[in-house]
């Protein structure tokens, strides 16, 4: 039998937080301790507020969908009924937007409209708390028949979040209820001596883990352990694309990346990372750690999309991210959102504040129009052909179009939308003992408390289309302020004592303080790495190498010629100085990366700082491979700055933000040399190093650049060694 014990719970510590964890690195602040005031967020929040959630609104009403609920509770299904399987989860959905907003901003005709809608959904529940318009009546399919696609779990877990935003914005009401109830009995029925399966869509873990924290009901963590538990033993049926699309070919925790179907695979890693917290679990949170992370380095596009294939809209192999046949979901893009926020909370690794953000700008923000009437479905990089304009009257049929429609017959990313919108506020900062964090830059305010003492900040910034961003203190208390470093300026922020990716000043705060920085765009970045064996540190006289692009004068050794026209210096004639070989493999002499500076506007054109498009997409430098010289190999550098494929879908969508991850596979120079029979440091055919002999082929195969030739007697006066 699962614990039916409680916990005690303070909800007004949880009053406006969408998420909730007992134990984390850094807390969570909610929607009414941070508010977006203008600028680029406050923006879309308020064309939340006034468009986008009405036009849902009007459209699940027209559609039929809110109308099923009304045939329900009247008992004339299943003639009449409209819509999809999962269509009862967008009114849920719906209803969690709604219930975010009227927190926000306290709208009373918003408030009035979300109660008629939850009474019809409330009107349609059977006396044991079930509830789907899909199943269990006459003419209909038996409830629970069909958890590969009958989704009926995945739907009362939008129900139970909806009914969480409501209990944490206005109090125990008729939505509340009715979430509870469907909660109760999903324990009843799928409990550890009642049925044994999961569905086939995740969702159902992450709604259970966080009415757990709300009421403190032990018995909801409980059935999300058994879920997350099940999952990967083979209890659905295998299809055609592999039990892969349900997660379902291997445990959570024997898991090393996130496979199948992309929205599924990231919601069951939020519900399974807010397991791993409320359990005190380590080896399920490393589990989910290790996946999240192994999917941003190899199957993410630069824009934060996840998802390369149409076919199961599923995640590709590594590497697989064809930019004009991306798929990236809006959905999955929201999915990495919950799932980084949650991973960021608890470790502190940058890395997935750099992922929220990129994912927000490019996939969250780049679905609605700017009237909020119409979304992206699908997010490619590139559009080859001009899509056709979609009558605004007319529910789009396919998920895959090339432009935004006003809705679609499989309408899941415009409610998921409008509920991340509204509770975006949630994904801004949080607090510790020693301060505040600021993960990602938006226009407004932060009250928090901090060591018992109130805190105040005010943040002025343009970002993302100016990197100025001024945080002003109100009130102070015991701390400082730790600011998120986007990842598009390397190494902005990584000052002596303080963890890459973040900066900060420790500190009591003081009412009237200012703090200034400058989040990018940035003109040069530097990474700085070990250097390799035997590579002297450059003495006096030695100009180490500069930024790309940037022309550092080097002083040739007598009796050295000038690379001639049409040949380069990487093969001229003698050797080279450690600053030019330094040079020629694109890094530092010291052993750092040097990048060039972005360019401004398009190719050779230059744009004012701050400029909208100016926000360079510098390459992640994880994941650099060295060969067996010791030098950096040439594939491993970033891709240059530039602008995106992107920008070629429709002018409505804004350049990429943030640092380039794996997906990003554009034609860059390449520096000469590396990898492998490239390398400078190998020897080539005829030439003196070599003595004439070419390096063997098993070496080259081995993926190992050979060792450096030794000289056999000291340079000569002339620079050259002797022959």
């Amino acid at each position: 039998m699962s614990d039916t014990s409680t916990t005690t719970v303070d909800r007004t510590e949880q009053h406006g937080r969408p998420l909730v964890p007992s134990a984390a690195r850094w807390r969570p602040l909610g929607i009414d301790e941070v508010r977006l005031d203008g600028g680029f967020w406050g923006e879309l929040q308020e064309r939340n507020a006034t468009a986008m959630i009405a036009h849902a609104e009007r459209w699940v009403e027209e559609m039929g969908w809110a109308g099923n609920f009304d045939l329900a509770a009247a008992g004339t299904l299943p003639e009449g009924r409209r819509g999809r399987e999962f269509s009862d989860s967008e009114i849920y959905k719906l209803l969690e937007a709604m219930s975010w907003e009227v927190g926000r901003t306290g709208d009373a005709d918003l408030d009035r409209r979300l109660r008629a809608l939850a009474s019809r959904v409330a009107a349609a529940q059977e006396p044991d708390g079930y509830i789907s318009t899909m199943f269990g009546r006459p003419g209909q399919g038996e409830r629970w028949s069909d958890p590969e696609w009958g989704h009926e779990l995945y739907c009362i877990g939008h129900l139970i979040q909806a009914g969480v935003a409501r209990a944490r914005t206005h109090g125990d009401d008729e939505l509340v209820q009715v979430a509870v109830r469907a909660a109760d009995h999903v324990c009843d029925v799928f409990g550890p001596e009642g049925r044994q399966g999961v569905d086939g869509h995740p969702e159902i873990e992450p709604a259970l883990v966080e009415l757990y924290r709300l009421t403190g009901e032990r018995r909801y963590l409980d059935q999300a352990r058994l879920f997350v538990d099940r999952r990967g033993r083979g209890v659905l049926d295998d299809i055609e694309l592999g039990r892969s699309y349900f997660q379902d070919d291997e445990p959570v925790r024997e898991s090393t990346t996130l496979r199948g179907h992309a929205v599924r695979a990231l919601y069951l890693a939020a519900g399974a990372a807010d397991l791993a917290v409320e359990d005190g679990d380590d080896e399920l949170l490393a589990a989910v750690t290790r996946q999240v992370r192994s999917a941003l380095a190899r199957r993410t596009y630069l824009t934060g999309g996840m998802g390369a294939h149409h076919e199961g809209e599923s995640f590709g192999l590594d590497f697989e991210l064809p930019p004009d046949r991306a798929y990236a979901e809006t959905c999955a893009g929201i999915g990495s959102v919950m799932a980084n926020h949650r991973l960021l909370l608890q470790s502190g690794d940058a890395r997935h504040a750099d992922a929220v953000e990129r994912t927000l700008f490019n996939v969250l923000a780049a679905s609605p129009s700017a009237e909020g009437t119409a979304f992206f479905y699908t997010n490619p990089l590139q559009q080859r052909v001009p899509g056709d304009v979609p009558d605004p009257d007319v529910a789009s049929p396919r998920a895959s179009s090339s432009l935004r429609a006003p809705w679609f017959h499989v309408s899941c990313c415009p409610t998921n939308v409008t509920r991340t919108v509204a509770s975006l506020a949630a994904y801004v900062a949080s607090t510790d003992d020693a301060g505040v964090q600021l993960h990602q830059y938006a226009a407004g305010t932060v009250a928090a408390t901090v060591g018992g003492e109130p805190v105040r900040l005010r943040v002025e910034t343009g970002y993302p289309h100016d990197g100025r961003v001024v945080v002003s203190v109100g009130r102070g208390g015991a701390g400082g302020v730790d600011a998120h470093t986007p990842g598009a300026v390397l190494g902005g922020g990584c000052h002596r004592g303080r963890p890459p990716g973040r900066a900060g000043v420790r500190g009591r705060g003081r009412a009237g303080g200012r703090r200034e920085r400058r989040a990018g765009p940035a003109r040069r970045a530097a990474v700085h790495r070990r250097r390799p064996p035997g590579r002297r540190r450059p003495g006096p006289g030695r100009r180490r190498g500069g930024a790309a692009g940037v022309r550092a004068r080097v002083r040739r050794p007598r009796g050295r010629r000038r690379a001639g026209a049409g040949r380069h210096r990487d093969r001229a004639r003698g050797p080279r100085r450690r600053g030019d070989r330094a040079r020629a493999h694109g890094r530092r002499s010291r052993g750092g990366l040097a990048v060039r500076r972005p360019p401004r506007g398009g190719r050779g054109g230059r744009a004012p700082r701050g400029a909208p498009g100016a926000v360079p997409r510098l390459g992640a430098t994880a994941g650099r491979r060295r060969c067996g010289s010791g030098c950096l190999s040439a594939d491993a550098v970033g891709p240059a700055p530039g602008p995106t494929a992107r920008g070629l879908r429709s002018p409505a969508r804004p350049t990429p933000i943030g640092g380039g991850g794996a997906g990003d596979r554009r034609p860059r120079r390449r520096a000469r040399g590396c990898p492998r029979d490239r390398c400078p440091r190998a020897p080539r055919a005829g030439s003196s190093r070599a003595g004439g002999a070419r390096p063997r082929a098993s070496s080259l195969a081995s993926g190992a650049c050979p060792p450096p030739a030794r000289p056999t007697s000291r340079p000569s006066p002339r620079g050259t060694w002797p022959g």
